[in-house]
């Protein structure tokens, strides 16, 4: 139904319920970023899969997150059933053919995908900070613990590194607060502790190696589709500061590594960042100007950004005003906020005189939305009231055995299953201390002239046993005792009055009463 150049959505309908044009999103504008928007149950997950689907035929590699599972069907074949023929001949899709799609499923905790791993340097400071939720002066320290990483040539790959590193900024607080401010052990601990929350939440299954290369969720097929990356984010889900964090970090990595492209004729991806709200829910405003920033500059790298959330009023005003392309489904009234999310979204649309917006949004059905795209010159065109089409794939999700099959299949399968440990921060630490340790222990045996069995005098009998077992046989003259200083005792105890240290003192005063003993 939709051209080359464009994907279609579905059929807009006129005041009187009739089949009025094809609804279609122009691929040339796929990089200006969308907003999909609606309550539970209104086809948000569907507007999403056939999205998704558009942009793979297109040659468009997608990345999203599956939040219950439902997404995972759009790596099998669809199924005629009559609600779905029914739509399609609604909004007049001839032919409504079935297909599959080139999925790549991932995990961070590597159990229904191929595992997602970061190091702590390209994670960064801001970040981990937002993730672990530290305050201001933690915030601090962490940014000097990786400053003093990055001095020493310390890489910082896993938890592991992470906290070896703190461990030793807090031995070196006094050092290391002269050169960039006061670093407090009760900090660094408060991050410790903080680390150990996030290792059981399984951040240790997330930092380390190999990490993810952006270049394995831009594949494209043999046929020219592009890959849809599909994260298995149910589980991840219960921690969701690190499923935000996660996906705010690979928008990052896409920024930083993707060259600029201006304008091109399709995207070079397509980033869907579904529950959007966890993104920005108690996010300090650094955090929130960071993703500003990236979704107003991403653009220029090919990559489309669309938000999938409930409501409207999840999205800041600074970012919303970036989304051009929209897809609005029913949304609740009953609440003076449910109400004015409702007058939100109706604002953001282009006026269409034929509907009140704002009511039509609370009198949607399910799998019907108002939609809006950029037509020439970037213009949204006036909102519509559309039906959604079916999707070509599987609707719904798909079975374990299915999953595991794909996997083992999969064009990155054996690359990311073993996790790699080299030499970081841990090991160069770990070094550094058995190597103090193993000279303090040379020094302590040099200040104790080797640690043998105590100083002796040659010549004075106790450098030799006596004879017969060390018994007096009789036959030998016994040796004549006198209180007169030998020159040798003079001379240790000129010794005795040169050492500093009273235990030292008391060490050579020793040895000298076990030599006049022997007398």
């Amino acid at each position: 139904m939709a051209q080359d150049d464009s994907i279609f959505i579905g059929a807009s309908r006129k005041p009187d319920d009739s089949y009025q044009r094809p609804e279609e999103l122009l691929l040339k504008y796929g990089n200006r970023h969308g907003l999909v928007t609606g309550a539970t149950g209104t086809g948000k997950t569907v507007t999403l899969q056939i999205l998704a689907e558009g942009f793979s035929n297109a040659g468009v590699p997608v990345f999203c997150a599956d939040i219950k599972g439902d997404l995972s069907g759009i790596a099998m074949m669809g199924e005629a059933k009559d609600f779905l023929t029914a739509r399609a001949e609604a909004i007049k899709l001839d032919p409504y053919d079935f297909q599959e799609f080139p999925v790549i499923f991932w995990d961070l905790f590597g159990e229904q995908g191929h595992p997602i791993r970061a190091t702590i340097s390209e994670m960064g400071p801001l970040l981990l900070s937002r993730l672990m939720n530290l305050s201001e002066a933690q915030e601090g320290v962490l940014n000097i613990a990786f400053r003093i990483a990055d001095e020493e040539g310390m890489l910082l790959l896993d938890m592991k590194d992470l906290q070896a590193l703190l461990a030793n900024v807090a031995e070196r607080a006094d050092e290391i607060g002269a050169r960039y401010g006061n670093v407090t052990k009760p900090s660094v601990g408060a991050i410790q502790r903080s680390l150990l929350v996030l290792e059981q939440q399984g951040g240790n299954n997330f930092f380390g190696e190999p990490a993810l290369k952006i270049a394995d969720i831009m594949r494209t097929t043999r046929d020219g589709r592009g890959a849809i990356n599909v994260l298995a984010a149910d589980k991840l889900m219960m921690n969701p500061r690190l499923y935000a964090t996660f996906l705010l970090w690979l928008l990052s990595e896409l920024f930083e590594v993707l060259p600029e492209v201006g304008d091109p004729d399709k995207p070079k991806l397509v980033f869907f960042f579904d529950e959007a709200h966890l993104l920005f829910d108690e996010a300090p405003k650094i955090v929130v100007d960071r993703v500003e920033q990236v979704v107003r500059l991403i653009r220029s790298k090919g990559v489309g950004v669309y938000f999938v959330t409930q409501n409207p009023l999840d999205v800041p005003e600074t970012v919303l005003a970036q989304l051009g392309n929209r897809v609005q489904h029913a949304l609740r009234a009953y609440t003076p906020r449910e109400q004015k999310a409702v007058k939100t979204a109706a604002d953001t649309f282009r006026p269409n005189p034929d509907f009140d917006c704002a009511k039509a949004i609370t009198q949607l059905g399910t799998g019907e939305a108002l939609v809006s795209t950029l037509e020439a010159k970037g213009v949204p065109s006036m909102v519509q009231r559309t039906l959604i089409r079916p999707p070509a794939s599987r609707l719904g999700p798909i079975t374990p055995q299915e999953r595991q099959k794909l996997i083992n299949e999969s064009p990155v399968a054996g690359q990311y299953d073993e996790t790699v440990d080299r030499e970081s921060a841990f090991e160069m630490l770990q070094k550094k201390a058995l190597e103090a340790q193993k000279a303090q222990e040379q020094a302590q045996q040099a200040n104790t002239g080797g640690g043998g069995g105590g100083w002796t005098i040659p010549g004075f009998g106790n450098d030799a046993p006596p004879a017969s077992g060390g018994r007096n046989t009789g036959n030998a003259p016994r040796p004549r005792t006198s209180n007169r200083q030998t020159v040798t005792e003079a001379a240790l105890k000129s010794v005795v009055r040169s050492v500093g240290s009273s235990v030292g003192r008391a060490l050579v005063r020793g040895i000298l009463g076990s030599l006049k003993k022997g007398f």
